[in-house]
């Protein structure tokens, strides 16, 4: 069993204030995908309540740990919002594909049965979600928004290390 205690879930650096230096269509499309996409926070938060739920009798620590990422998560979920907002979209749960609004779906999730399956899919989540924040940091000209990619993605790599410990104690 993994003592719960003395883990971290967060980057203990500050988040940088949410603000952009001007509105842009691309950019703004970018966080809905963040916020909504089938790869999004909002994909990930409705997945770890998920896993919380299945782990929750037989692997209490695995089930805290998800609930406890998750809250991360729905912070993260804040920031694109509020990003998208400034940068001139409405922040609902959707994103933008070939110019069409497609809203956000529980769909878009991998509903495993197996502690393996859960945490896999949970792992190759969560280091998909570093590739897309490191690619859009180098795509995205705005110190504000590529400051608050980077401290994500602080979190996000903190994620990756709490699942590979899941992964090495369990399986």
């Amino acid at each position: 069993m993994i003592n719960c205690e003395t883990l971290l879930f967060a980057s203990d650096k500050p988040y940088p204030p949410v603000e952009v230096t001007c509105q842009n269509c691309t950019y703004a499309k970018w966080m809905l995908d963040n916020l909504g996409g089938s790869h999004s926070e909002m994909s990930t938060i409705s997945l770890y309540f998920y896993n919380n739920l299945m782990t929750n009798e037989k692997y209490e620590d695995v089930a805290y740990i998800f609930h406890k990422i998750s809250i991360v998560e729905m912070h993260h979920l804040s920031i694109f919002g509020q990003l998208a907002l400034l940068l001139g979209e409405s922040p609902r749960l959707w994103t933008c594909s070939r110019n069409r609004k497609m809203y956000w779906t529980p769909g878009y999730n991998h509903y495993s049965t197996t502690l393996e399956d859960l945490l896999m899919t949970a792992l190759n989540g969560e280091r998909a979600a570093v590739e897309k924040y490191e690619k859009q940091i180098c795509m995205i000209d705005d110190p504000c928004i590529t400051d608050n990619l980077k401290r994500i993605v602080l979190d996000e790599k903190i994620h990756v290390e709490l699942i590979e410990m899941m992964m090495k104690e369990y399986l």
